[in-house]
């Protein structure tokens, strides 16, 4: 036999052979379970779990084959085999959770290259691609379950069903037939998938396992994560928050670096992080972009951006001492902040700056009037705070943080210094206001929230604070691979949203991935309407 469907509980085998089958299906004890042949897929028979839940195949897979088709695994690694297989079986790429969670905990998982689909020509050697495995049809070794004793209800008992694909050689419909006395390792796993139907399944390979005959001949860490895997399955309402991720601000700083490529050609130098998002960043790396800590790491002459985030005035000095061409990609609120410190110290104000005091953003307000500028990040800070007095006071805000701690702090500031004078207008920006905003409406309907961003932006973090303040879970990914499938255990109502830095497209991949552990209904929760435009500055538009 080319491969056999391994019987759960066998103590036949003392090692698997490649081809060989092992299906995981969700269990009645929440972890999971071993399928004994291919006519017991839950869903085909009385009492079994709905058909279109998602199960995981698991297929032996040798050491030697993978490193002549190119992949250099090594036993105890994984390989993902559902593109490969779906390419003969169908499509399913639901392979996007599992292979996060295996990556997760320390299990290598190998990409495996695209299946050969055409048929070879007679007396071909298999290429690369058709990833052959040394099983000569018919002729299974004699201490596996196929050696003729294997239980009366495994697939191995005799021959395997003809709508397996799992008897003799590889399907004549495979493409891979002309390949014989060996079967391709992608046929292997498609047969596996005939063998469920149309029920969706994430097929991986396991390299060189000792056994494979039922749940825990696994690696407890694999067993672990695919228990992980099942106790996440199941349907779901995902409620998207409105407004979510770019604002007017980051849509122009993103834009202006990408109109200096277009105009400079690359490398056009960027000072910083243009907005706290790696997504983006690498983008903009793949165009040309040159990202550095300070000034001095560029060459003299050169066309630099300055972030976002603004800059101290020391920064600006320095670019015109080097002969930088300066584009400046501050955003326009942040600027309005810039100006009212040096109002405020024109009035002879001493000023208290409410921000996080290792944020760009507050360097470059501070460095506006360095030595008349207080930060403080809560009212405990207040309370310690030691200023002048008999000078007047003033208050600005970093732009990116949470509504209800600010003015936690601001009221905090006026009960101990009466006399206090702020800005005319909020300084926190309309985007944050709004986005946290949709959170703070949306949160208390969810069993979780997860916020896209990346770990240095500020008012990313500042969404998870406010949804965790209204009682719900809330977590930070920077994507959809960093989503952990244990967070998803009874959760049937997600919210989403995304910082400001942060793309719509990744927001995009993280509903997808949810899609693929179950059904998902999606909604927009919006409580407000952005309109916002800020014009580019000159040297780009």
């Amino acid at each position: 036999m080319t491969g056999t469907v391994a019987a759960a509980g066998a103590a036949l085998k003392s090692r698997a052979v490649p081809g060989d089958v092992l299906i995981v299906v969700p269990g009645p004890d929440g972890d999971g379970c071993v399928l004994l042949a291919p006519e017991r897929v839950p869903g085909r028979g009385p009492g079994r779990v709905a058909a279109a839940e998602p199960v995981v195949v698991v297929v032996a897979m040798a050491q030697a084959d993978l490193a002549a088709a190119g992949v250099a695994a090594v036993p105890g690694d994984m390989v993902q085999l559902t593109p490969a297989a779906a390419a003969l079986a169908g499509p399913y790429d639901g392979t996007a959770p599992v292979v996060a969670e295996l990556r997760r905990v320390g299990i290598t998982v190998h990409d495996l290259p695209a299946p050969q689909t055409e048929r070879p020509e007679a007396g071909a050697a298999p290429g690369p691609d058709a990833l052959a495995v040394s099983v000569a049809a018919g002729a299974a070794p004699a201490d596996s379950v196929a050696g003729g004793a294997a239980p009366a209800d495994s697939v191995a008992g005799g021959a395997a069903p003809a709508d397996s694909g799992l008897a003799g050689a590889a399907p004549a419909d495979s493409g891979l037939a002309g390949a014989a006395p060996a079967v391709s390792l992608a046929a292997a796993a498609a047969s596996a998938l005939r063998a469920l139907g149309s029920r969706p399944a994430v097929v991986l390979g396991a390299v060189d396992p000792p056994r494979l005959a039922a749940w825990h001949d696994l690696p407890g860490v694999l067993r672990g994560a695919l228990g992980r895997w099942v106790r996440a399955l199941g349907s779901r309402q995902v409620l998207l928050a409105a407004p979510r991720s770019f604002c007017a601000g980051v849509d122009r700083a993103v834009e202006i670096v990408e109109r200096a490529l277009d105009r400079a050609g690359a490398p056009v130098y960027v000072r910083r992080q243009i907005v706290h998002n790696a997504h983006v960043v690498h983008g903009l790396q793949a165009r040309g972009a040159v990202f550095v800590q300070e000034l001095d790491e560029v060459p003299a002459g050169a066309t630099v951006v300055l972030a976002a985030h603004g800059v101290a005035p020391s920064v600006r000095d320095e670019a015109e001492r080097r002969s930088l061409t300066v584009i400046d990609a501050t955003c326009p609120l942040v600027a309005k902040v810039h100006r009212e410190a040096k109002r405020f110290s024109a009035e002879g104000r001493r000023i208290v700056l409410v921000g996080h005091e290792e944020h760009e953003e507050v360097e470059g307000t501070v460095g506006e009037v360095p030595d008349r500028i207080h930060v403080v990040a809560s009212a405990d800070d207040v309370d310690t705070l030691e200023v002048v007095t008999d000078e007047p006071l003033a208050y600005l805000t970093q732009t990116t943080l949470a509504v209800d701690e600010t003015v936690t702090v601001i009221d905090a500031l006026r009960r101990r210094f009466p006399d206090i004078v702020g800005p005319a207008a909020d300084d926190i920006c309309y985007a944050t206001q709004n986005r946290q905003d949709a959170v703070r409406s949306m949160a208390a309907g969810c069993d979780l929230v997860l916020v896209v961003g990346s770990d240095n932006s500020s008012n990313s973090q500042r969404l998870v604070e406010v949804a965790r303040r209204q009682g719900c879970r809330a977590e930070l990914v920077e994507d959809e691979t960093e989503l952990r499938l244990d967070w998803l255990a009874g959760v049937t109502c997600i919210g989403v949203t995304a910082g400001a830095s942060a793309p719509e497209v990744i927001v995009r991949r993280l509903v997808d991935v949810l899609s693929c552990l179950g059904s998902v209904s999606v909604s927009e929760h919006r409580t407000a309407e952005e309109r916002v435009h800020f014009a580019l500055p000159p040297q780009v538009r």
